[in-house]
């Protein structure tokens, strides 16, 4: 199957650049370009695609407002692609937002070329971007920013789980592959990525990246310890 692609970016070198790039791939199509979040949400809305590639920084509508309306589309809008955030490392604390609002991860914009055509076929696919070891330094900082964790409005959600599913959570949210999960409890990759769907469909998460997100704001993973 082929994934359907629209890259979103004030720049029109790099709007450019990407498509090239992309489109040279079999199974990636390009189908449309923004270069603001307005247009963005608007392309998103009519061309139907798989992924966005969403630049944080942009005028008319900023990367993080637009990934909200896609994410969060009104009633009778029932298509909701994937979006990948394009980052650079002084925009924390809108990677985290993004992440919060539901996005799949992000990809830092000087990243080399095959990580960013691996990155939107990892996201297409369902997966979220969360594996790198700048990933979850990033993510510990975000979380480190915040304020305390919101036990009150989490602990029923987290008491849904069972005791091995709250050790997946933990394992997901320190960055752990669903190999590296497997090795550390010793069972089966069939049998995390089993336990995986009950936590994400116990707590009404999306994807990987909602689940770090509510790992450490229930607190259940702190800062500094990932």
């Amino acid at each position: 199957m082929t994934i359907r692609v629209i890259i979103v970016d004030d720049q029109a070198m790099v709007r450019a650049g990407f498509a090239a790039l992309l489109s040279a791939q079999p199974d990636i199509d390009v189908v449309g370009e923004a270069p603001d979040g307005r247009r963005g949400v608007e392309a998103a809305r009519s061309a139907h695609p798989d992924v966005v590639l969403m630049d944080v920084r942009m005028p008319e509508l900023d990367g993080l407002a637009a990934a909200r309306e896609i994410l969060r589309p009104p009633a009778g809008v029932t298509h909701r692609p994937k979006v990948l955030m394009l980052t650079t490392f002084d925009v924390d604390d809108y990677v985290y937002e993004a992440l919060r609002a539901g996005a799949s991860g992000f990809l830092l914009k000087d990243a080399p070329p095959a990580d960013l055509i691996a990155a939107v076929r990892v996201v297409a696919a369902g997966e979220a971007l969360l594996a790198p070891s700048v990933t979850r330094r990033l993510i510990a900082d975000f979380a480190a920013s915040r304020p305390a964790p919101r036990r009150d409005t989490t602990a029923l959600r987290l008491n849904g789980l069972t005791p091995r599913e709250t050790e997946v959570l933990e394992l997901i949210a320190r960055g752990l592959s669903n190999q590296e999960i497997a090795s550390v409890l010793v069972l089966a990759e069939q049998t995390v990525k089993t336990h995986i769907g009950r936590v994400l469909a116990k707590l009404d998460l999306r994807d990987r990246a909602q689940a770090v997100v509510f790992a450490y704001e229930s607190g259940l993973v702190t800062p500094g310890t990932a």
